[in-house]
């Protein structure tokens, strides 16, 4: 399916951003040696619109097809449950939320976050396209409905007599093809003086730190602030407040409201950082051109690490198998002749292969018998917590390395 024009505007797209050539759908897991034959590959391709300055992919697979059966868990990350803890920690006193307040998240994933709003007798509802982890969710006492956000399901939401305090969506934004749709229903099911909160990675850090691997085709855009506060006014949406944090790799959470209802006060915080992405060129359309550039050297940079690991006879594996990852080691060519293995906590990931470069994904403990001489961090979004899982591996001298934007040994 050719992407011509703008998802947001409908502008023409002429300009690309990077082309990182084909590659297979990023959480595609192989779980026996026949699904190699069957595998596809699709373009992974990047445009930015020289009208609203959305940098965007084609869509090549239906969001039915990627998210209908889903090997993400949020659960699994400690560090990321304790990012959640602290939000609702913060929401709740900021905004005054309790017993008679209504809380929604779209994209609820296993509960992550809505556990603690629970813990706190808040009132919930998950909205989870994923069946088998809407499953995880219900396990858990936390109220998940399975299906695609958009305008419909706000109108049927509305019908019900909900309307939302807080409207959560975090990671959520960037895998959303028709974003006009998602946005409108957001707008609508938001109460009069409700919140919106939302998370995604951010451009500016993306394109500074070269992070290539957030790349992927299950991410339909890619978010500079200017961009997503046209998106949002033009659903009659105001940004009052933004945050810029360090989850994955680099983010911003977004507060919003009812442009015509809604009475928080805008934060300098906005005026800052869209006059900083102004003035860094972001919205410029010639800016956007030096990013393919620093790919290739990131690609070339990281190629090189590993080719003189193995003529050394340094034995890499890899820990994780995070979607990210794996649009690193296609892009880069990489298979297991350089990495022989990788690693994951998630056990609805042990046992398959990578998609694409096919290394094979194992216990953690493996680690602990093979004994490598490096270990490549893909999720380096998450080093410091890996680096402390698997401190036990400095007892044989292994270093831990992270690819982005170049090989490097991290403590």
């Amino acid at each position: 399916m050719e992407l011509s024009c703008c998802r947001f505007c409908s502008a023409p797209l002429e300009r690309v951003f990077i082309d990182l050539g084909m590659s297979p759908l990023a959480n595609s897991y192989l779980r026996n040696e026949k699904a190699k034959q069957d595998e596809r590959f699709f373009p992974l391709r990047a445009y930015v619109c020289g009208e609203c300055f959305l940098v965007q992919l084609e869509e090549w697979e239906a969001p039915e097809n990627i998210f209908g059966d889903y090997a993400y868990f949020s659960s699994y990350s400690d560090s990321w449950l304790q990012h959640a803890k602290s939000y609702v920690t913060r929401v709740i006193e900021r905004f005054a939320l309790g017993a008679n307040s209504k809380v929604v998240e779209i994209a609820s994933n296993d509960g992550y976050l809505l556990q603690y709003f629970v813990e706190a007798d808040v009132p919930v509802l998950g909205i989870e396209p994923a069946q088998n982890v809407a499953a995880v969710a219900r396990a858990k006492g936390i109220p998940t409905r399975v299906e695609f956000f958009g305008e419909r399901a706000a109108r049927t939401l509305r019908r019900e007599g909900l309307r939302a305090d807080l409207l959560i969506g975090n990671n959520v934004l960037a895998h959303v093809p028709n974003l006009n749709d998602f946005v409108k229903g957001m707008s609508l099911l938001l109460a009069d003086a409700g919140v919106i909160t939302m998370e995604f990675p951010h451009l500016m850090r993306l394109f500074d730190e070269c992070q290539i691997d957030t790349i992927y085709h299950e991410h339909f855009s890619y978010f500079s602030f200017i961009a997503v506060e046209k998106i949002f006014a033009a659903h009659g949406l105001t940004l009052f407040d933004v945050e810029e944090l360090p989850t994955h790799g680099g983010s911003l959470r977004i507060y919003a409201q009812h442009a015509n209802k809604g009475w928080h006060p805008i934060s300098h915080r906005v005026l800052d950082l869209r006059r900083r992405e102004i003035d860094a060129g972001y919205a410029n359309l010639d800016h956007y051109d030096a990013f393919e550039e620093r790919a290739m050297e990131t690609r070339q940079k990281l190629l090189s690490f590993l080719e003189d690991a193995k003529r050394q006879g340094k034995r890499v594996v890899g820990y994780g198998a995070p979607a990210k990852g794996n649009t690193l080691l296609n892009y880069c060519g990489i298979t297991s002749d350089l990495i022989e293995y990788t690693v994951d906590r998630n056990p609805h990931k042990q046992g398959s292969l990578l998609p694409g470069s096919h290394i094979p994904i194992l216990e953690p403990e493996r680690i602990n018998v093979t004994k490598p001489d490096y270990i490549l961090i893909l999720p380096w979004n998450l080093k410091r917590e890996i680096v402390s899982q698997l401190s036990f591996a400095r007892s044989w001298g292994a270093q831990f390395v992270v690819p982005i934007p170049e090989p490097r040994i991290v403590d």
